[in-house]
Protein backbone atom coordinates (compact mmCIF):
# COMPACT_ATOMS: atom_id res chain seq x y z
CA UNK A 1 0.00 0.00 0.00
CA UNK A 2 3.02 2.18 0.21
CA UNK A 3 2.37 5.74 -1.68
CA UNK A 4 -0.39 4.53 -3.57
CA UNK A 5 -2.88 3.46 -0.66
CA UNK A 6 -4.51 0.77 -3.02
CA UNK A 7 -3.59 -2.77 -1.20
CA UNK A 8 -1.11 -5.06 -3.61
CA UNK A 9 -2.09 -8.69 -3.35
CA UNK A 10 -0.35 -10.06 -0.42
CA UNK A 11 -1.73 -6.74 1.49
CA UNK A 12 -5.02 -7.84 0.29
CA UNK A 13 -4.54 -11.21 0.92
CA UNK A 14 -3.76 -10.17 5.01
CA UNK A 15 -6.97 -7.82 5.08
CA UNK A 16 -9.19 -10.57 3.94
CA UNK A 17 -8.04 -13.05 6.30
CA UNK A 18 -8.10 -10.85 8.94
CA UNK A 19 -11.74 -9.98 8.25
CA UNK A 20 -12.24 -14.06 8.29
CA UNK A 21 -12.76 -13.82 4.26
CA UNK A 22 -11.31 -16.54 2.11
CA UNK A 23 -9.08 -14.99 -0.81
CA UNK A 24 -11.59 -16.94 -3.32
CA UNK A 25 -10.54 -16.59 -6.69
CA UNK A 26 -13.15 -14.32 -7.81
CA UNK A 27 -12.48 -11.84 -5.11
CA UNK A 28 -8.94 -12.24 -6.12
CA UNK A 29 -10.29 -10.97 -9.68
CA UNK A 30 -12.28 -8.32 -8.16
CA UNK A 31 -9.58 -6.89 -6.39
CA UNK A 32 -7.47 -7.10 -10.13
CA UNK A 33 -9.79 -5.18 -11.28
CA UNK A 34 -10.28 -2.64 -8.86
CA UNK A 35 -6.41 -2.18 -8.56
CA UNK A 36 -6.66 -1.18 -12.39
CA UNK A 37 -9.70 0.89 -12.06
CA UNK A 38 -9.14 2.50 -8.71
CA UNK A 39 -12.90 4.24 -8.55
CA UNK A 40 -15.66 1.67 -10.83
CA UNK A 41 -18.75 0.69 -11.02
CA UNK A 42 -19.75 -2.99 -10.42
CA UNK A 43 -20.52 -3.31 -14.29
CA UNK A 44 -16.99 -1.67 -15.03
CA UNK A 45 -15.64 -4.45 -12.66
CA UNK A 46 -17.64 -7.44 -14.66
CA UNK A 47 -16.58 -5.91 -17.76
CA UNK A 48 -12.92 -5.88 -17.21
CA UNK A 49 -12.94 -8.79 -15.40
CA UNK A 50 -14.77 -10.43 -18.66
CA UNK A 51 -12.30 -8.96 -20.81
CA UNK A 52 -9.02 -9.70 -19.05
CA UNK A 53 -9.59 -12.49 -16.64
CA UNK A 54 -9.62 -16.16 -16.87
CA UNK A 55 -12.08 -16.22 -13.67
CA UNK A 56 -16.05 -16.43 -14.30
CA UNK A 57 -17.56 -13.64 -12.17
CA UNK A 58 -21.20 -12.97 -13.04
CA UNK A 59 -22.63 -9.00 -12.26
CA UNK A 60 -24.62 -9.79 -9.59
CA UNK A 61 -21.39 -11.30 -7.73
CA UNK A 62 -19.08 -8.61 -8.61
CA UNK A 63 -21.89 -6.05 -6.72
CA UNK A 64 -22.01 -8.68 -3.75
CA UNK A 65 -18.17 -8.66 -3.38
CA UNK A 66 -17.71 -4.85 -4.01
CA UNK A 67 -20.38 -4.18 -1.38
CA UNK A 68 -18.93 -6.87 1.14
CA UNK A 69 -15.12 -5.19 0.97
CA UNK A 70 -17.23 -1.55 1.70
CA UNK A 71 -19.42 -3.05 4.41
CA UNK A 72 -15.89 -4.12 5.73
CA UNK A 73 -13.89 -1.22 5.40
CA UNK A 74 -11.59 -2.59 2.53
CA UNK A 75 -13.13 -0.50 0.28
CA UNK A 76 -14.73 3.11 0.03
CA UNK A 77 -18.26 4.08 -2.11
CA UNK A 78 -18.95 6.72 -3.18
CA UNK A 79 -22.61 8.11 -5.03
CA UNK A 80 -22.28 9.63 -8.16
CA UNK A 81 -24.51 12.70 -9.21
CA UNK A 82 -26.87 9.97 -11.02
CA UNK A 83 -27.15 8.50 -8.22
CA UNK A 84 -24.98 5.34 -9.54
CA UNK A 85 -22.81 3.34 -7.06
CA UNK A 86 -18.80 3.73 -7.39
CA UNK A 87 -16.52 1.68 -5.48
CA UNK A 88 -13.14 3.31 -4.60
CA UNK A 89 -10.15 0.44 -3.79
CA UNK A 90 -8.43 3.03 -1.64
CA UNK A 91 -10.86 3.27 1.74
CA UNK A 92 -8.16 5.37 3.70
CA UNK A 93 -8.87 9.17 3.91
CA UNK A 94 -8.54 11.27 0.81
CA UNK A 95 -10.16 13.75 -1.02
CA UNK A 96 -11.54 13.13 -4.33
CA UNK A 97 -12.21 15.60 -7.16
CA UNK A 98 -15.57 14.60 -9.08
CA UNK A 99 -15.87 15.04 -13.11
CA UNK A 100 -19.49 16.26 -13.19
CA UNK A 101 -19.63 16.00 -17.38
CA UNK A 102 -17.96 12.77 -17.27
CA UNK A 103 -19.78 11.30 -13.95
CA UNK A 104 -15.87 10.53 -13.08
CA UNK A 105 -13.77 9.97 -10.16
CA UNK A 106 -10.02 10.75 -9.11
CA UNK A 107 -7.87 11.09 -6.04
CA UNK A 108 -7.11 14.45 -5.11
CA UNK A 109 -3.98 14.28 -2.76
CA UNK A 110 -4.33 17.65 -0.08
CA UNK A 111 -3.08 16.45 3.28
CA UNK A 112 -3.20 19.91 4.30
CA UNK A 113 -6.99 20.71 3.23
CA UNK A 114 -8.11 17.47 4.76
CA UNK A 115 -6.16 18.28 7.81
CA UNK A 116 -8.51 21.35 8.09
CA UNK A 117 -11.18 19.91 7.18
CA UNK A 118 -10.95 17.27 9.93
CA UNK A 119 -10.04 19.60 12.29
CA UNK A 120 -12.90 21.76 11.70
CA UNK A 121 -15.65 19.23 12.44
CA UNK A 122 -13.60 17.64 14.98
CA UNK A 123 -15.37 18.18 18.40
CA UNK A 124 -18.35 19.51 16.82
CA UNK A 125 -22.54 18.21 17.95
CA UNK A 126 -25.15 18.33 15.29
CA UNK A 127 -28.27 17.37 17.31
CA UNK A 128 -28.98 14.23 16.72
CA UNK A 129 -26.16 13.10 14.90
CA UNK A 130 -22.84 11.49 15.56
CA UNK A 131 -19.78 11.92 13.08
CA UNK A 132 -18.73 9.68 12.01
CA UNK A 133 -16.34 11.15 9.50
CA UNK A 134 -15.74 13.60 6.83
CA UNK A 135 -15.72 12.70 2.97
CA UNK A 136 -14.61 16.11 0.30
CA UNK A 137 -15.77 15.97 -2.79
CA UNK A 138 -14.54 18.73 -5.54
CA UNK A 139 -16.99 19.45 -7.89
CA UNK A 140 -15.72 19.80 -11.50
CA UNK A 141 -15.61 19.97 -15.15
CA UNK A 142 -12.91 19.55 -18.10
CA UNK A 143 -11.29 22.51 -18.73
CA UNK A 144 -10.24 21.90 -22.42
CA UNK A 145 -13.17 21.16 -25.15
CA UNK A 146 -12.54 18.48 -27.75
CA UNK A 147 -13.76 19.12 -31.34
CA UNK A 148 -15.35 16.88 -33.65
CA UNK A 149 -12.73 14.90 -34.38
CA UNK A 150 -11.96 14.34 -30.48
CA UNK A 151 -8.99 16.14 -30.75
CA UNK A 152 -8.51 19.41 -28.27
CA UNK A 153 -9.29 22.78 -29.26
Amino acid sequence: MKGSGIPDVIQFRRMLRDRDLKATPQRMAVHAAMRELVHASAEDVARRIAERDSVRVAPASVYNILTLFADEGIYGRRCGRAGKMVFDVRAGRHLHLYDTRNEAWRDLEDPELLAQVEAHFKGRRFRGFKIDGVEVQVLCRPTQRKGPAGKVK
